[in-house]
């Protein structure tokens, strides 16, 4: 397949807040994009920075006693320094205050006034300082500003206006004939509504008397640059418009992510501006969706938003990553709760991934040295692992393309899973003894699926997957269609020394404080009765305490006794849709090894509690025997892992 060329970009992420978890989402996805791109062979370009003018700006400087350069200087620097802790590796940073990035917004205007799409008017209207933003007063909602529910003013005054209006019904006509240029399907159905009601031309211009924080207009020095028409021409301002021979190169292949709540300042403004300009209109516009904290929009008025420095020092940017790209469909909003972090770090990462890696390895040094074994020729089953694999390359390579990155991610830990089970299958800590040719079989098939996984999965943690592949004896790939079943080389030295992976620990959050109890009805103001309790045979529970308790089953993935008891087991159980670690006291009755693939029925919904230093996240089901074993509850016949039991 011939390489192909990507310019990647993020929006400019405004100086009016420190960083959080939406912003780290959107720049983590294209850093990720880039890097598949990069590994699918392609040539990409990737752009991120910041916004910088604006009358919010000039407003937080004045009270923090700052020059708004002084203001954006220290501000943007906060952005700048997270992304590399966040494993981002962008090609360019540009800022809306730099030399280049004010040419091309001047030539911009300058181009536009000279053919007579600018023009001066006066114009009165209801100015959200919020928005930053005039509003028709049909627009306002109660009065106040649609986008920010804050108060508006009436404001008279003479501006210069952009026609957009003019370019309205070439504008509708691109977004019909070109179903992919603005992504989700459904964000080109409210633009095409928005164009549908009438275009109006655009203010584009701030009275210096008002604001002076902002690029001057090029043919009056009386007026600053509305933060928008600035703002967005950092698109090209970046690849030296308009004569830079880097922009050609580019800019034909310019794809621009963004979060839904401008969209339409990108794909009505922005796409009316190049069209006026004579440039060609991006290839396409992604708006994702938004993190939500308990259904609602993260914002920093209602104190919600979630630090992505914070998360990142506490569980790592790697499993930070791993869990914006995987839990969020793009184009979709997503709730965030670090509960769902820690469970799809323990599931995923620590259990599936991390811990197959550490039982293969230790295997591996135990019966051959710590060296790869060979491998041999294949049975049927490993076959269809390896023909799994391959078929695994050109599908992660289509779900990319699509921006389906959460099925591309999970259909990869789709293998590792499979290779789980394979290995618990095959039992190579059984066969060592008798057929050690199928234990290294075994051994190998599990760590060449492995070297795979690491490779594709090595866009969402680069080097996480850089530090398993190492720990495999085997050399990075570069280029997706290099990677070749085989590839991994017997004798190679395994360096797994530490967990990929520690699992974490629930966060505690405080119970709700009990309501005071309720005095009887028609109690007076004085009274002290209580209402009884409705009488019960003791140890009798309502119907609707028993529906509480969930019971799954689950299948027992792996096995092993816990040092330092002698009745302890600790598990990995299969719940279908997530693994768990379940320590149960049944040493005494049950070798591990022969848990192992068994079904069993366990309490789901148990409140996790420590054991022996171990979290356990569930209870295993048993009964006494009249000779004083154990017998566990399982069903008759195999059922789905995570099948409920009625």
């Amino acid at each position: 397949m011939a390489a192909e060329r990507f310019y990647y970009t993020t929006p400019l992420y405004y100086l009016n807040a420190k960083p959080h978890i939406g912003h780290a989402y959107c720049t983590v996805l294209v850093d990720a994009m880039t890097r598949f791109r990069r590994l699918f062979g392609d040539e990409v370009h990737f752009l991120t920075g910041t916004d910088e003018h604006g009358q919010k700006v000039q407003k937080a400087a004045d009270q923090r006693g700052l020059t708004p350069q002084q203001h954006v200087d220290e501000l943007h620097a906060a952005f700048r320094d997270l992304w590399p802790d966040l494993h981002v590796h962008y090609d360019d940073f540009i800022r809306t205050t730099e030399p280049r990035h004010v040419r091309a917004v001047q030539t911009l205007l300058q181009r536009l006034h000279d053919q007579g799409d600018i023009y001066v008017q006066d114009y009165a209207g209801w100015y959200s300082t919020a928005a930053e933003r005039f509003w028709a007063e049909d627009d306002l909602v109660d009065g106040k500003c649609p986008d920010t529910g804050l108060e508006v003013q009436y404001i008279t005054e003479r501006n210069y206006f952009f026609r957009m209006s003019k370019y309205g019904a070439a504008l509708r006509a691109h977004i019909v004939a070109n179903p992919g240029f603005i992504r989700p399907a459904n964000r080109a159905n409210e633009v095409l509504g928005f164009l549908d009601k009438g275009l109006q031309d655009l203010c584009i211009s701030r009275p210096k008397e008002r604001l002076s924080w902002g690029i001057p207009i090029p043919f009056d020095e009386d007026y600053v640059t509305y933060v928008w028409f600035d703002a967005l021409t950092n698109y090209i301002a970046a690849l030296g418009w308009p004569d830079d021979p880097e922009f050609p190169k580019w800019w034909p292949h310019a794809h621009h992510f963004i979060g839904k709540d401008i969209l339409t300042t990108h794909s009505v403004y922005w796409t009316t501006m190049l069209m006026a300009a004579g440039v060609a209109l991006p290839q396409s516009i992604t708006a994702t969706g938004w993190w939500l904290s308990g259904d609602r929009k993260m914002s920093k008025s209602l104190g919600n938003v979630v630090d992505p420095l914070g998360m990142k020092d506490v569980y790592g940017p790697e499993v930070l990553r791993y869990f914006l790209l995987r839990d969020m469909v793009v184009g979709l909003d997503s709730n965030f709760t670090e509960e769902a972090l820690v469970r799809r770090n323990n599931s995923d990462l620590a259990n599936d991934l991390g811990n197959l890696a550490r039982r293969a390895a230790g295997l591996v040094g135990r019966y051959f040295g710590g060296r790869v074994p060979e491998g041999g020729a294949p049975t049927p089953d490993e076959e269809e692992i390896i023909a799994e694999a391959r078929t695994l390359h050109g599908r992660v390579q289509d779900l990319v393309a699509e921006l389906q990155l959460h099925t591309a991610i999970e259909e990869t830990m789709q293998l590792v899973r499979r290779l789980n089970k394979y290995m618990t299958d095959t039992a190579p800590f059984k066969t060592i003894k008798t057929h050690p040719a199928a234990a290294a079989r075994s051994l190998y098939t599990v760590l060449e699926g492995l070297r795979h996984a690491a490779c594709l999965l090595g866009p969402v943690m680069p080097e996480k997957m850089a530090e398993l592949t190492d720990a495999l004896g085997a050399a990075p790939t570069t280029n997706i269609h290099d990677l070749r079943w085989g590839g991994l080389v017997p004798g190679s030295v395994l360096k797994m020394e530490e967990a990929l992976f520690p699992r974490r620990d629930l966060p505690v959050t405080e119970a709700p404080a009990p309501a005071p109890a309720k005095p009887p009805k028609g109690a007076g103001d004085g009274a002290k009765a209580q209402a009884a309790p409705a009488s019960s045979p003791e140890g009798v529970i309502a119907f609707d305490d028993f529906m509480k308790v969930v019971l799954r089953v689950a299948t027992v993935r792996e096995a092993e006794r816990v040092s330092g008891s002698d009745k302890l087991l600790r598990l990995q159980v299969d719940l279908g849709e997530e693994r768990r670690q379940v320590v149960a006291g049944i040493g005494k009755q049950f070798a591990p090894e022969d848990l192992v693939g068994r079904q069993v029925v366990m309490v789901a919904n148990l409140a996790p509690r420590k054991i022996f230093k171990l979290e356990s996240q569930g209870m295993i089901l048993a009964v006494d025997t009249p000779d004083g074993g154990l017998a566990l509850l399982q069903p008759t016949r195999e059922v789905p892992p995570g099948a409920q039991a009625h």
